[in-house]
């Protein structure tokens, strides 16, 4: 430690007192909650199974950071708010890191730097990234303790702005800038794919390919499952329809308006807009009719909503093969699905997805997978040990600074490794009773193949 580390920082005077500040108090950690998040892994066993997907070519003689620490390092380290490599070059001295990645702490070995971490995220290939996209479905399907009845996958894309001259980044019209494309599919808010793309392509690229994968190993799974595909109006493509009719899958997928849309609801807007003219107040009313545009193979069911606000009228069109009244189809089946944006939002805003920086496109698709393997933890947290809690519907940032950031002093002995939490904590009743939970619920976990 340099000697300008040792001078103390002066602070305004309490009364007569000085008031110091310096950085030598010790074996500390702000982010004593990680434990929690080290129990999740142990249930799960994510990052096991991760680190069984990447090939090391290194020679294990002259290996010092094994590569299980190293993605434990990362993940817990985007989990608990720290976005970037340079990030590390601190953290990795941090005792309560060495414990997250199963290392005992030792001053004199810190783990990996930012140089190290860097060469890890460039070490996939596509290949591996295609086995660590599966991880992310076998815990999905680790997670019933029985078959479901239903699966509703939500599937969206999204942009992911870009910054510098990253190989296969292009300019993107409709969000106006730099970006790549990637797409998500969730299981309410069950993250089963993030799958980057480049921006110069059709949105729904590869969704039938990547809907193909995931029912086949689902049905496996649980043969008499019911799967419906939900997603807006940019994947009513009727390829995409026909195969999920072809294959027993059930959809409900928007539709973007047109003149031939807008004149077959004309009627229903009519009716709307009289009943709004004589009650003052907002009208929803809900019909259907058989459609098919010139391009489509056959007409498919089409549920409007016409419905007429104050700031004026507005009509919305749904593509469906479900079997339900108009109104419980885009209420009940249609709506819920914009809850995908909260999770979308999460994955970017709060564990760093965004971080795509590096200059080749396969270790960028590694870094999404790493910020979504941090999101696979903290979700499985909310999901089971927050359930009932005051946390139980808490994003991933309240997580973070409620339950992670918890200051501690870590006393080291040969025996055991003491975190010892702040007194003044203020939620120590439900930290012990997450605690509690996920203590229960320890058991030996298979690592997904």
């Amino acid at each position: 430690m340099t000697d300008c580390n040792r001078q103390p920082l002066l602070f305004s005077s309490l009364g007569r007192q000085e008031v110091q500040a310096d950085f030598a108090g010790g074996t500390l950690t702000s982010d004593g909650g990680g434990l929690l998040l080290r129990e999740v892994d142990r249930q799960l066993g994510l990052i096991d199974a991760l680190s069984a997907c990447l090939t090391d070519p290194r020679d294990p003689a002259k290996v010092i950071h094994d590569q299980r620490s190293m993605l434990a390092q990362r993940i817990f380290g985007i989990a608990l708010g720290y976005e970037d490599l340079n990030d590390h070059d601190e953290l990795r001295r941090d005792s309560l890191f060495s414990v997250l990645a199963d290392k005992p702490p030792k001053p004199d070995e810190p783990l990996a730097s930012s140089p190290t971490l860097c060469r890890l995220e460039n070490r996939a290939d596509r290949k591996a990234l295609a086995r660590l996209s599966a991880v992310l479905v076998e815990q999905f399907i680790a997670s019933f303790d029985q078959a479901p009845d239903e699966l509703v996958l939500d599937f969206d894309p999204t942009d992911l702005p870009v910054h510098g001259q990253q190989a296969r980044r292009f300019f993107h019209g409709f969000y106006g800038h730099y970006c790549f494309l990637p797409l998500y599919v969730f299981c309410g808010s069950q993250l089963l794919v993030a799958y980057l793309r480049p921006s110069n392509i059709d949105a729904p690229l590869h969704t039938r390919a990547i809907l193909k994968l995931l029912v086949a190993r689902l049905r496996q799974a649980w043969p008499n499952v019911r799967i419906v595909l939900r997603a807006d109006s940019s994947f009513a493509r009727w390829k995409l329809l026909r195969w999920c009719e072809k294959n027993s899958i059930f959809y409900v997928v928007g539709l973007a308006r047109n003149k031939v849309l807008e004149r077959r609801a004309a009627p229903f807007m009519q009716v709307a807009e009289a009943e709004y003219e004589h009650t003052q107040q907002k009208v929803r009313n809900f019909h259907e009719f058989r459609y098919a545009a010139k391009s489509w193979d056959c007409e498919r069911r089409v549920i409007v909503k016409a419905e007429r606000l104050e700031q004026g009228p507005n009509v919305r069109f749904v593509l469906t093969n479900l079997e339900a009244p108009p109104a419980a189809i885009y209420d009940e089946r249609y709506t819920p699905r914009g809850d995908m944006e909260n999770r979308i939002k999460e994955q970017q805003l709060m564990l760093f997805a965004t971080r795509a920086s590096c200059h080749a496109f396969e270790a960028n698709q590694f870094r999404l997978l790493l910020s979504a393997a941090a999101y696979v933890l903290i979700e499985h947290l909310r999901r089971t040990a927050l359930k009932d809690t005051e946390l139980q519907a808490a994003q991933a940032d309240t997580i973070r600074l409620k339950l992670f950031k918890v200051a501690a002093r870590v006393v080291i002995s040969v025996r055991r490794v003491v975190l010892h939490l702040s007194s003044a904590y203020p939620l120590q009743t439900l930290f012990r009773r997450i605690t509690a939970r996920l203590v229960a619920r320890r058991r030996p976990h298979p690592v997904p193949t």
